[in-house]
């Protein structure tokens, strides 16, 4: 299938998420071309456009980041407290009839095949790195349609665990924020970004940075302007999160990027679509 199909498919099906089975979302209107921006805005915030970028080990990470997305790959015997998407990926690919390359497709383990990131980077310009790269270079639309997926199912969820008092609100906030392309970017872009907010291991402290912690957090009415609630509220989640982290370089170099990151949270200019 190619990219324009698959994202003019989810365009066609106005595909709808459910909530808690007592009513249903509305509609998430994107059109193809909001969806190709949507997945440009990822690829920009995760990897500046660079195709280098889309296998790549951070500093001061365990696992390598991979993808349009940087979706979490875990090595074997490395389990840490972020939910880990890559390998769902894969398999969502798989589902796609994407051809896989034969190094990948034929692994019988989900684990990533480098142990450290000393071992990546002695092998970051290896054929084996290369296919991998080739592969999410030219299945960005995959990955978008992944990524909207992933943000899509979450929503019954991240009502349900809401406070029962709070849950009519978190409805009419997602219903807001689903409405335009804009707030359907900063939905799809958070959840892959910092998750869903659900997993008890993403907690610092006790306090969650997913995207149920932003919506609780959120301030005024949901018929205000809801995205500009949602990026001070996702600012205020984030810089908790750092403040509790006991790792520095969350405050010190990540947070700076993060909050650099949720500024682009904004309708797209006229013009780009």
């Amino acid at each position: 299938m190619t990219v324009a199909g698959l994202l003019l498919g989810f365009a066609v099906l106005l595909l709808v998420a459910e909530f808690t089975g007592q009513e249903r979302s509305p509609q998430w209107h994107l059109s193809e071309e909001e969806f190709e921006w949507i997945g440009h805005q990822v690829f920009l915030n995760e990897c500046a456009g660079r195709r280098e970028c889309l296998v790549h080990w951070n500093e001061g990470e365990a696992f390598p980041s991979l993808g349009i997305g940087h979706f979490i790959w875990y090595p074997e015997g490395v389990n840490e407290r972020f939910v880990e998407s890559f390998p769902a990926l894969l398999a969502y690919m798989q589902e796609q009839s994407v051809d896989l390359p034969e190094w990948l497709g034929e692994r019988d383990t989900p684990w990533a095949p480098w142990p450290d990131r000393e071992a990546f980077l002695q092998v970051a310009d290896s054929p084996q790195v290369e296919a991998l790269r080739q592969l999410l270079a030219g299945t960005k639309g995959v990955q978008v349609a992944f990524i909207f997926e992933r943000a899509q199912s979450s929503l019954a969820a991240i009502v349900a665990a809401a406070p029962d008092e709070e849950r009519s609100l978190i409805r009419e906030r997602l219903a807001a924020l689903t409405a335009t392309p804009g707030g359907a970017y900063a939905l799809m872009d958070y959840v892959n970004f910092k998750g869903e907010g659900l997993s008890p291991g993403e907690r610092y402290r006790g306090e969650g940075w997913g995207l149920l912690q932003v919506l609780r957090a959120m301030s005024g009415a949901a018929e205000g302007p809801v995205l500009a609630q949602f990026r001070e509220a996702a600012a205020t989640v984030l810089t908790r999160r750092a403040n509790n982290a006991s790792n520095p370089i969350e405050k010190e170099r990540w947070l700076p990027g993060w909050l650099k990151r949720l500024d682009t949270y904004r309708e797209p200019p006229e013009s780009l679509l």
